[in-house]
């Protein structure tokens, strides 16, 4: 027996560390060449680190949650003699090229990143593999309820009768880590019944089915629910940083303005019986048009803001953010040139990049760049809100809500439909009056549907 040492391979893209989100193996471990040993987490995306030979586990290099540098060992296996004279290797530069495009394909946006209502699946791994290599495939950050200890400790082989005798979780075809069985197998959550989009199920697609069918659990009525401990870590930690940091360097103000949709939603509803074979259309690509032409007048809304520079700059385009709620987090597609975007392309735009977004097709350059950014919850989005800015944006706009209400119109009492929006500002960039301004142009766009759409 022969001692091997697995060094953090370089991601690429000037990457110095790593953290580790979950661990798949433990001290003591058999491996086989190929298996998984460890989810790590850049700021960009999550890698699946897999094994380069077949030992066993004799040292894991640290904890959830630690980070690790680039070049330093993260495992060390006792390995066969055969295998063990090999010196360790690492990616070459044409590999590491590779990798760094397979990271682009995935990238995390930095900003104000999503997460919850309609959720889907994760990708499958993306990675080739290199003979004589590191195996790394790029995922999707899956940090909820990957990192117990059950979780670390399940060495159960694909295909093993995981639950005392329940079939349906050894059926022959369904593909999924130890861990996502132990998982489903504390769930209650049948694996068969599990839709995926990759070559596996994974922890996502249990987010995914949990939500859509509420897991399948019993739980007993009597019995209370017990506290739980969550670590902070991977996407989740990123999401907290960056929240942080946009409210301790930029000082907000929200301004928030009812708007009458009655006759929008009219046009909305005769546009889509008559849509043919464009997609159906929701308030938000009416919107969309409504803000893009809006800071076309007020170019220091439409801009982003370097404070440690001291620069602020004032877009042409207006690339809109689409805060999107997804299994891995709240994130951000970016709809590029939505002022140059008909209704329908806004449309089709909006469902391509939320279906991408949830499913972790979303490529780098559609999850970064964005000037402007717009949130909506849909039904759920109460009656006003607080938006926090996608940093280095300058603005964000949260849609509430459409609620009937009774309004006075030219001395008549009449049911209208109103909906509120909230507009949160830099206040180092944008001025209060600006704001105001905004937001009563816009009025004139969403309450003026045929104004809207001759434009």
């Amino acid at each position: 027996m022969a001692r091997y040492e697995f060094k953090l391979p370089d991601i690429g893209e000037g990457i110095a560390e790593a953290e580790i989100v979950a661990w798949h193996v433990k001290v003591g471990d058999d491996v086989q060449e190929d298996q998984q040993l460890a989810d790590m987490m850049t700021d960009k995306a999550t890698v699946e680190m897999e094994s380069p030979v077949a030992g066993r586990v004799v040292e894991i290099a640290g904890e959830v949650g630690d980070q690790i540098p680039i070049g330093s060992v993260l495992v060390v296996f006792e390995t066969a003699g055969a295998a063990a004279a090999a010196e360790d290797p690492s990616p070459g530069a044409d590999e590491t090229q590779a990798d760094g495009q397979r990271h682009d394909q995935v990238a995390f946006t930095d900003g104000l990143v999503e997460e919850r209502p309609e959720l889907a699946a994760s990708v499958p791994s993306m990675a080739e593999k290199s003979e004589g290599a590191p195996k790394a495939s790029f995922v999707p950050s899956e940090v909820e309820g990957r990192t117990s200890d059950s979780e670390q400790r399940t060495s159960t082989s694909l295909g093993t009768n995981e639950v005392g005798g329940t079939p349906s979780l050894q059926k022959k075809g369904v593909q999924a880590s130890p861990a996502v069985r132990a998982r489903a197998r504390d769930l209650g959550i049948d694996l068969s019944q599990v839709k995926t989009a990759a070559d596996r199920i994974r922890h996502a697609d249990l987010d995914a089915y949990l939500l859509y069918n509420g897991g399948g659990v019993s739980r007993s009525s009597g019995a209370p629910r017990q506290d739980e401990t969550v670590k902070v870590i991977g996407l989740r930690r990123r999401i907290a940083e960056n929240m942080q940091e946009a409210k301790r360097r930029i000082p907000h103000f929200t301004l928030v303005e009812e708007y009458d949709v009655s006759a929008l939603e009219q046009t909305r509803a005769m546009m889509n019986a008559d849509r043919g074979s464009n997609p159906k259309l929701t308030m938000l690509p009416f919107l969309m048009t409504a803000m893009a032409r809006t800071l076309a007048d007020y170019p220091q809304i439409n801009a982003t803001y370097d404070d440690d520079a001291q620069v602020i700059t004032r877009h042409g385009a207006v690339h809109m953010g689409m805060a999107t709620q997804t299994p891995n987090g709240l994130m951000v597609p970016v709809i590029r040139n939505a002022d140059r975007r008909s209704l329908w392309e806004l449309a089709a735009e909006v469902l391509r990049l939320s279906d991408a977004a949830r499913t972790g097709k979303a490529g780098r350059d559609e999850l970064s760049g964005s000037t402007f950014t717009i949130s909506s919850l849909g039904p759920m989005g109460g009656v006003t809100s607080t938006p926090v800015i996608n940093r280095p944006e300058v603005a964000i706009v949260a849609v509430n809500k459409v609620e009937e209400k009774p309004v006075v119109v030219d001395g008549e009492l009449e049911i209208r439909k109103r909906m509120n929006l909230s507009l949160s500002c830099d206040h180092r960039v944008v001025d209060g009056w600006d704001a105001a301004n905004f937001m009563q142009d816009l009025k004139k766009l969403i309450e003026n549907p045929l104004k809207l759409l001759s434009g």
